[in-house]
């Protein structure tokens, strides 16, 4: 079955540059407003280790979906009433991480992301409207509204669908990674090849692999090279923290990663890096990742 027309017109979308001002402009906002810090990251969905927003945006949608179906049944109008008021509630926090996201996706996903925004914030407002309409005993027009705004909501989910799984906005860029990779364990490169304190990029196979020599100590530390956020390159990133507490950060977004283990420090990553185990054998750097194959 083909695509139909409608959700082929999204795919435009990605090449619309006359939204790259204004998208580009709310993520500079969101920027100056929302700082890197514990808050961001909350946001982003670091601690439970993927986004936030997909998770928040079922509250409105939810109670406005049960708020519409109740309105077909008779004696359901308070019940609906407070499923919309709830809706609207549940707003903030919906839009907070999803401006939070908006703010790190590149320009392709960041137009589709705008009308995404737009659409959902011309749906809440006539929701709004529901609302007020059916605190005045207006409720044949507070029904109707509340229907059109449904449809707007549904139509922003479509395209959020786009972004998440057309778009990858919210993917896991590392998850192919023990798939591509054949078990065992894999040469990178004579011990002398790698500075102490310098990154340096390396392949296994056609993997992307970042190798690490902290600069003291005999350890050599590897993590997939790709940031599981968006893929941008690791070894050109830079180098931050205490001795033995050493993080890279990604030059595209300043997602950063221990070097040690390749957990996330701060977003907008949420998953942890791939991390190889390594030894030296006869001056010969090699890692293996466990799982791979």
């Amino acid at each position: 079955m083909k695509n139909m027309l409608p959700f082929k017109a999204i795919d435009r979308l990605e090449s619309a540059e006359a939204l790259d001002g204004p998208a580009t402009g709310v993520q500079q906002l969101v920027h100056t407003v929302l700082r890197p810090g514990w808050l961001k990251d909350l946001l982003h969905g670091v601690p439970q280790g993927h986004p936030l927003h997909p998770v928040v945006v079922l509250l409105p949608i939810g109670t406005w979906c049960s708020a519409a179906l109740l309105d077909f049944f008779p004696g359901t109008e308070r019940a609906a009433k407070v499923l919309v008021a709830a809706g609207l509630a549940a707003v903030p926090p919906a839009s907070a991480s999803g401006l939070t996201d908006f703010s790190e996706l590149h320009p392709q996903q960041a137009r589709v992301g705008l009308v995404h925004a737009a659409t959902n914030v011309l749906g809440t407002a006539v929701f709004a409207a529901s609302l007020l309409q059916r605190s005045r005993g207006n409720l044949a027009s507070g029904k109707w509204l509340g229907r059109a705004g449904l449809l707007l909501v549904l139509a922003g989910g479509s395209l959020g669908g786009h972004l998440a799984y057309h778009q990858a906005s919210g993917a896991n860029h590392t998850e192919s990674v023990p798939h591509r990779i054949p078990p065992g364990w894999h040469p990178v490169g004579a011990l002398d090849e790698f500075a102490p304190g310098r990154m340096a990029g390396r392949t296994v196979g056609e993997v992307p692999v970042l190798i690490w020599r902290p600069e003291t100590g005999s350890e050599v530390f590897a993590l997939a090279a790709s940031c599981s956020h968006l893929a941008g390159p690791l070894p050109d990133g830079t180098v931050t923290g205490a001795a033995g507490q050493e993080c890279v950060v990604c030059p595209w977004h300043q997602s950063t990663f221990e070097l040690r283990t390749g957990e996330v420090v701060h977003g907008p990553a949420t998953v942890s890096q791939p991390r190889f185990r390594t030894r030296v054998e006869d001056g010969q750097v090699q890692v293996c990742l466990p799982g791979a194959g």
